[in-house]
């Protein structure tokens, strides 16, 4: 094997099936706590959305709509006047300054 480089198998950290855990809370109240497949927010530099393994990122929210893609299929979407988002470890957390919808 002379002049041959041997590479390990890259590791990657396995995550439930594409299941996230999402938590959206207001200053008044939790506004929704469960599993979903996917997440889009309105960054204040536009609109991205979140999947399973996605980076560790913290963003601003500008206001704009949050669509949410339950575990079940289900689809939730509501308006958000501010805030900020925070990923990590296929945990999605939404802190914003109020909802409409």
């Amino acid at each position: 094997m002379r002049g041959r480089l041997f590479y390990p198998p890259a590791q990657r950290t396995t995550y439930n099936q594409s299941i996230m855990n999402l938590v959206v809370l207001s200053p008044e109240k939790e506004i929704f706590s469960g599993e979903v497949k996917s997440v889009q927010v309105p960054g204040s530099d536009g609109s991205f959305q979140i999947l399973d393994g996605h980076v560790a990122i913290v963003a601003s929210l500008r206001k704009g709509p949050v669509n949410v893609l339950k575990s079940n299929g289900e689809k939730l979407s509501f308006e958000v006047t501010g805030g900020f988002v925070e990923c990590l470890n296929n945990e999605v957390s939404l802190l914003v300054s109020g909802t409409n919808g």
